[in-house]
């Protein structure tokens, strides 16, 4: 039974706490913001933070500060976000890695779905599946059909161990029971660089760094891996069309330390709204290989707890644990 007093008390509580959310979100930012990345400065994860970052600068009249954070397959950087003071200051850069290091690292320090609170979401890319000139599959069922037909004989490439472009793959095989034989790189451009030379026969790449030598003829793109086509290839099947069920993507978003103020992440989703919906905005994140995704922050929330349960179910069936 709880007494009258310590009721009130409770209650003084929760309205003193929600005066000071309210506080903080009238005067947010008031000082320069830290948006962590947790990759090297130049590629499509940090050119996706730097162009909403700057929007957000001009908007809010305070510095959206993009921090670097490579290492450690992402995890450097989420754990830096995550455990840092949650009153909006710090941010995170969510990326496909975060929802796969949770079931394929053995003993990380965060839970990043429970430790997590969703902001908003960018956008969804999709991989490519993308064969050499060496192929002679013109379709995804030729491919499987010759895979089928050469067990173990096809080479699987990847930007790393671990990586949607390794895991993509392993769905691939996981839905139609094809066997082949993974190659990891590090990074996209040497397991491009082999994919042309004919050491590797198929990747399932990041529409970015892929695309402009499916343009020139010298890979040839099967599928792309999203429900829907993309408007970069319109004339690329899905997956799915042939292999039903197929899914996957690069889901990316902002995310910051559980606990922040809900009236400061309603204000960061708001502005990133808008930001999204401006032509400009639009055009840049469609060249980098997907639409806006316009969501509240529950909406990405669910995405990334569904993310999560997906690439756990690949990541169980190929065996994968990083220590």
């Amino acid at each position: 039974m709880i007494s009258r007093r310590t009721a009130l008390g409770l209650i003084g509580t929760g309205i003193s706490t929600l005066a000071i959310g309210r506080a903080a979100a009238a005067d947010y930012p008031a000082r320069p913001v830290r948006w962590i990345v947790g990759y090297p400065p130049g590629g499509a994860t940090d050119i996706i933070a730097r162009l909403v970052g700057q929007r957000l600068s001009e908007k809010f009249g305070q510095q959206f500060v993009i921090e670097n954070k490579p290492g450690a397959g992402n995890n450097i950087a989420t754990e830096a976000a995550i455990n840092a003071e949650p009153d909006g200051y710090t941010l995170l850069l969510v990326n496909p890695a975060n929802y796969i290091n949770t079931s394929l690292y053995a003993n990380l320090k965060f839970n990043f779905v429970r430790d997590v609170a969703p902001v908003a979401s960018f956008q969804r890319v999709p991989n490519v599946m993308t064969v050499g000139k060496d192929v002679q599959a013109k379709t995804v069922q030729e491919f499987i059909d010759y895979v089928k037909a050469n067990p173990g004989k096809v080479n699987l490439a990847s930007s790393g161990n671990g990586t949607s472009v390794h895991l993509s793959g392993e769905m691939f095989m996981a839905m139609t029971g094809c066997k082949m034989q993974h190659v990891p790189y590090r990074g996209a451009a040497p397991a491009i660089t082999d994919m042309l030379g004919g050491q590797v026969q198929v990747i399932f790449d990041n529409m970015p760094s892929i695309i402009q030598h499916i343009r020139s003829g010298a890979l040839r793109a099967l599928a792309v891996t999203t429900t829907e086509r993309s408007p970069l290839l319109p004339d690329v099947p899905t997956v799915a069309e042939t292999v039903k069920g197929y899914e996957a993507s690069a889901l990316f978003g902002m995310g910051a330390p559980k606990n922040t103020p809900k009236e400061v992440i309603a204000r960061l989703n708001g502005e990133i709204n808008t930001i999204l919906a401006e032509p400009d905005m639009k055009k840049r994140l469609v060249e980098l290989g997907g639409d806006p995704l316009i969501q509240t922050p529950e909406k990405f929330g669910d995405d990334i707890k569904a993310e999560t349960d997906k690439w756990k179910k690949v990541v169980e069936f190929a065996g994968l644990k990083v220590e």
